[in-house]
């Protein structure tokens, strides 16, 4: 059995009990409504039948505040609360980064990478091109560095990927989210590049404004996507895909879904010794939003991604 090391947690982020849950196979309605995340009790509770992770077990817990970790242990049966970093190392045998402030990502991986611990960081990896550089360097070194979000595995890209057969030559892809561009404008690049294969985006214009992004990117075979983040619209992901013969519209609702398969995918790296998501993939999901930013900040400027 592979035993798990949880870090967390970062404001509005519910990953850490989520997670847990999903692997331990127990939750606390209770205490999980009282952290703050009655949406996670209830979806947890929908998916009753299928919690439980039988080759891992979350055993350890990290984060900032000893009294904050005890509470998530309570919401998913985590026996043991550490206070250091050091002292995760030595009792697991991989970690799952679940913070999403890209920021904090290096400083709070590099014990972990440094130590030669698999470890599993919460989308985005970073938000700088300074800490890309660092993690690819660490990968190029053969540290087992794995992120992603949990849209790449998303049943309902799965389903309209198997469509694209039918849709001809792909033109257009428009997608709309809810919140920020950094944190969640990440769902819908990964969930996008993976509906493409990984094709190479090209450039990246942000024509939009902090709390409201309308980004274009536009990718080698002349496919353009536009993908806009707003703060302040009601909805869910919306991703609608235009081919010259036929299209199809996706909403994302099965978060439950997308998290276990993402996590089966990092249990699954680590008993093969090595991520099984290509670390080039990511890194060009990152540097394509980084480059969202860079454009906001020169007033619409395209930038070319290299």
């Amino acid at each position: 059995m592979i035993k798990i090391g949880i870090i967390g947690m970062s404001e509005g982020n519910a990953h850490p009990t989520s997670w847990s849950a999903i692997i331990n196979g127990t939750f606390n309605a209770e205490e999980i409504v009282a952290l703050g995340y009655p949406a996670v009790a209830n979806y947890l509770q929908a998916n009753k039948a299928t919690l439980g992770l039988p080759a891992a077990k979350v055993t350890h817990i990290l984060t900032q505040d000893k009294a904050l970790s005890a509470h998530i242990a309570r919401t998913a049966g985590i026996a043991s609360i550490c206070e250091t970093a050091e002292e995760m190392i030595s009792a697991v045998d991989a970690v799952l980064l679940c913070r999403d402030d890209p920021e904090n990502h290096r400083e709070m991986a590099r014990p972990f990478i440094d130590a030669g611990i698999p470890i599993f960081i919460d989308k985005p990896l970073c938000d700088s091109l300074e800490d890309l550089k660092y993690f690819a360097a660490e990968v190029a070194k053969g540290k087992f560095i794995m992120s992603c979000s949990s849209q790449r595995y998303a049943g309902e890209y799965m389903a309209v990927k198997q469509d694209l057969v039918n849709l001809g030559k792909l033109e257009l892809i428009t997608a709309v989210g809810v919140k920020d561009w950094t944190k969640y404008g990440v769902h819908m690049l990964e969930g996008i590049l993976s509906l493409l294969d990984d094709a190479k985006p090209l450039s990246v214009i942000n024509v939009g404004r902090e709390d409201a992004h309308i980004v274009k990117i536009d990718f080698e075979g002349g496919l353009q996507v536009t993908v806009h983040l707003m703060m302040h619209i009601s909805g869910t992901f919306q991703v609608s895909v235009f081919g010259q013969k036929g299209w199809r519209m996706l909403e994302i609702k099965n978060s439950y879904a997308q998290f276990r398969d993402n996590i089966i995918e990092f249990i699954r790296s680590v008993q093969e010794g090595k991520p099984r998501l290509e670390f080039a993939k990511t890194e060009q999901i990152i540097k394509t939003l980084i480059a969202g930013n860079d454009s906001l900040k020169q007033g619409g400027k395209k930038i070319i991604i290299n």
